[in-house]
């Protein structure tokens, strides 16, 4: 490993820089193999943090092969997702474009994270590192900071290369640069409001991104901890085209490899990322104080806990072939339209056979007022014994009722008062005491659990509206003691 690694504070202090700074003017630039990124960030530490020992790990290596395929153009486009306090920020925001100037000093940079303050303070640090008498000792004949432009939030170099440092939806977006950068794009008490978050990804969509100085060579680079299932990163994965570099607190199994051939080393699960730093107990305790949901965003990076939200995985019970039930019906969740950002449409045949719940069929699909009048006819006939059919009577559910009440025998409207995740809520006893039923290999029952497991903070809920509207119809009917 590099000989910096285990030096202490005291072997690179700022005192001996300080004394050295004298003898710096007028400075040569001395003829060393240039550094990779991983053996720069290990040598500049103490230029930003002189008093704390720099600890090294593996993931800090991934990274760094990663900007510098940015850098040379091999990737064009990145995403990072990592749990905070793994140097992510500094490795990103303040080391890379200052050792990028070291084989590129023309470089443009523009930065941007959800907060301005934390944008200027990563710019600080950029700047503290190239006025420093280690960095202009070995580079300071190539990298010289303007005096006429030498601020907190953009300072540019002697060969017009320049940082920009902005927020999500800040002014200074109007300027280009030959890389774009976000790092942490929401904030994260925010992030459950959709208006919020909608206002992110189109600053992105329509503002950051579009700000590359030639749009067949920019560099993009979104690094960030999942806070939710709609959030930027989410956002990205779902158009493609991005490599993702994604390093969970703990292993959960092998992702899929970077285009540079990267794969994440560890191979058993619960392996640590930064084990000298996160141990088991400094894990436990973030666990701990952020809760299951914030956990399996901030550290796992996924949105939903591994087993589940409010409802585990492993709760689920599973049928091959159905019993005869006591009792079926139908349960329908309409949307307003049909359109592929739109909720779906679900229609569900449940039966009852005493305290036991089977779900014996679904539809789901985004579908218009026809399209949901034909498939609530083909489902009454498909299952003619599940004569019961309840529809909510929202969204396009009320034109619904009326059209087919004269027509389809059975049809009841439903109007909920509490809210989707009080109802889901009150069905949640009766999937965790093991009543409900789904069938083994039917497709839709994988839909089933992943959208349960991510509820109330995943894209669609849907099926769990059709579900706890289902349970707790039948529920009554079994007098098994549901309270709405």
């Amino acid at each position: 490993m590099f000989a910096l690694l285990n030096q202490t504070p005291e072997s690179m202090t700022t005192k001996l820089w300080n004394q050295a700074a004298d003898a710096l003017e007028p400075v040569a630039e001395t003829k060393e193999p240039p550094l990779t990124l991983s053996q720069y960030i290990c040598e500049a530490w103490y230029v930003i943090e002189p008093g704390t020992p720099y600890i090294h790990g593996w993931h800090i290596d991934a990274l760094a092969e990663h900007l510098e395929a940015i850098t040379r153009g091999d990737i064009r486009n990145l995403l990072i997702t990592m749990p905070p306090r793994h140097m992510k920020s500094i490795a990103v925001t303040v080391m890379w474009p200052t050792w990028a100037w070291t084989i590129t000093p023309e470089s443009r940079f523009l930065f941007a994270s959800y907060a301005q303050g934390l944008s200027t303070r990563d710019s600080v640090k950029c700047r503290r590192i190239i006025e420093s008498p280690w960095y202009r000792k070995r580079w300071g004949s190539m990298v010289t900071l303007t005096s006429d432009m030498n601020l907190k939030m953009r300072f540019e170099n002697s060969r017009m290369g320049y940082r920009l440092a902005t927020s999500v939806g800040g002014s200074n977006t109007g300027e280009g640069g030959d890389f774009l950068c976000v790092d942490d794009a929401h904030n994260i008490k925010e992030v459950s409001s959709k208006i919020k978050r909608t206002a992110v990804i189109e600053w992105w969509d329509q503002v950051m991104s579009t700000r590359g100085n030639n749009p067949k060579t920019v560099g993009k680079v979104v690094v960030a901890q999942r806070c939710h299932h709609q959030d930027l990163p989410g956002h990205i994965l779902s158009q493609g085209g991005w490599d993702h570099l994604n390093l969970p607190a703990e292993y959960e199994g092998a992702s899929n490899p970077t285009s540079i051939g990267w794969v994440d080393p560890r191979k058993d699960d619960g392996d640590l990322l930064w084990r000298r730093r996160f141990g088991p107990v400094e894990i436990a305790q973030l666990k701990k104080d952020l809760g299951s949901y914030a956990a399996a965003g901030q550290l796992q990076q996924r949105p939903s806990p591994l087993e589940g939200g409010m409802v585990k995985r492993h709760w689920w019970q599973w049928y091959q072939e159905a019993p005869i039930c006591e009792e079926y019906i139908q349960s329908w969740d309409c949307a307003f339209k049909d359109t592929k950002t739109s909720s779906y449409v679900v229609g569900q045949v449940w039966g009852r056979r005493g305290a036991d719940f089977y779900l014996l069929d679904q539809e789901r699909e985004h579908l218009d007022f026809t399209s949901t009048l034909r498939a609530i006819r083909s489902l009454s006939q498909k299952w003619p014994q599940a004569t019961a059919k309840y529809i909510e009577d929202k969204a396009n559910g009320t034109a619904i009722i009326n059209t087919l009440c004269h027509e389809i025998a059975g049809i009841i409207p439903v109007n909920p008062t509490d809210s989707k995740q009080a109802r889901f809520a009150s069905v949640t006893p009766v999937i965790e005491s093991g009543n409900v039923y789904l069938k083994q290999g039917a497709s839709w029952s994988d839909d089933v659990v992943e959208e349960a497991a991510a509820f109330p903070d995943g894209p669609f809920d849907d099926i769990c509206d059709a579900t706890s509207q289902a349970l707790n119809e039948l529920a009554h009917a079994g007098s098994v003691g549901i309270t709405v």
